[in-house]
């Protein structure tokens, strides 16, 4: 698993999306700017929401003591 603290441009604020003249817009950190259609938007937002999911499932898994994390 990589280390969270050698990960460059790890970010732990969150981008934040509006809706403008029928599209999405998506402005991230380091100003990263996306403008998507709804569907693109809503799309995106689903493999989003899995990706985190699975990523806190990991985070899980790799705390010491847990079920399928490497003993010590």
């Amino acid at each position: 698993m990589t280390d969270r603290r050698t990960v460059p441009g790890l970010r732990e604020d969150a981008g934040h999306a509006t809706a403008e003249d029928g599209v999405v817009i998506l402005d991230g950190p380091n100003g990263v700017a996306v403008t998507m259609t709804a569907d693109a938007a809503a799309l995106t937002a689903e493999r989003l929401h899995a990706a985190s999911l699975l990523a806190r499932e990991q985070m899980a898994a790799a705390k010491p003591g847990s079920e399928g994390s490497p003993r010590a």
